[in-house]
């Protein structure tokens, strides 16, 4: 993007002071904020979800989403069932955010749609039983989605999960919601594991993502856990000349 040159940017009338932002932004910065002026110190406890809503008068799903934002910044931890906590200042963490590819790509105002390949359950051979949690044999769900930004693919999606912490994920309609934001709704998300390597696509894979069968591609792996049992298992697969993975720190 080129920007204006400085006799435009002068002429170009200010920004106003009280721009609209999105219900979860509001949340999101006046914790942050909070933060910043030392209002809640390292290691004390914030305001609860339920205080949140009261006060911004919004929805619990959207301070949910401010709380995760800031715990993947790494300036709040949560620990379910006891509350949000301002995080230590010297706590220094490399981290993964797992954001919602839709979300993503219409933050670059580009248009997302889903095409759903297979939903259904399983029998569980052994190893995928061993990475979830269940026993070999037992029902697992699984779904294979292409995701598309301005009607090129840019995802395809091959993730299997544990039914007995999304019950309801075989209802779900993949064209409207996606796995990923159906799953932070629905689950008490506690942890992640992930991997990022470049591959080849398999034969299914490239054809469904309409690349050539030796064209390198970006592949994260990514596990997630409740406390006390694996969620989801996920392979992500992005052709590599159309998707830049990218991220930001800051101490």
């Amino acid at each position: 993007m080129v920007s204006p040159d400085a006799a435009t940017a002068a002429e170009a009338p200010p920004a106003p002071a009280t721009a609209p932002h999105a219900p979860y932004v509001r949340v999101k910065q006046h914790l942050k904020e909070g933060l910043a002026a030392g209002r809640w110190p390292p290691g004390a406890l914030m305001p609860s979800e339920a205080e949140l809503v009261a006060e911004f008068g919004v929805s619990r799903m959207t301070v949910n989403r401010a709380l995760r934002e800031l715990q993947a910044e790494g300036l709040v931890t949560r620990t379910q069932g006891v509350g949000t906590f301002a995080a230590p200042l010297h706590r220094v963490s490399s981290t993964l955010t797992i954001r919602d590819l839709h979300e993503e790509i219409e933050s670059r105002g580009h248009r997302h749609h889903a095409v759903v390949h297979l939903l259904r359950a399983e029998r569980a051979p052994a190893p995928l039983a061993q990475q979830l949690g269940v026993g070999t044999g037992a029902r697992v769900f699984h779904s294979l989605i292409v995701h598309h930004e301005n009607g090129v693919p840019l995802q395809c999606e091959d993730r299997y999960v544990n039914p007995a912490c999304c019950p309801g994920y075989l209802d779900a309609d993949f064209t409207a919601t996606t796995p990923t934001q159906l799953l932070f709704e629905t689950t008490a998300l506690w942890r992640a594991q992930y991997a990022i390597e470049a591959a080849a696509p398999t034969a299914e894979e490239a054809r469904l993502l309409g690349i050539g069968a030796r064209e390198p591609c970006l592949v994260v792996t990514r596990r997630t856990f409740t406390r006390d049992a694996p969620i989801t298992i996920a392979r992500l697969v992005h052709p590599g000349t159309r998707y830049l993975l990218q991220g930001e720190f800051q101490p």
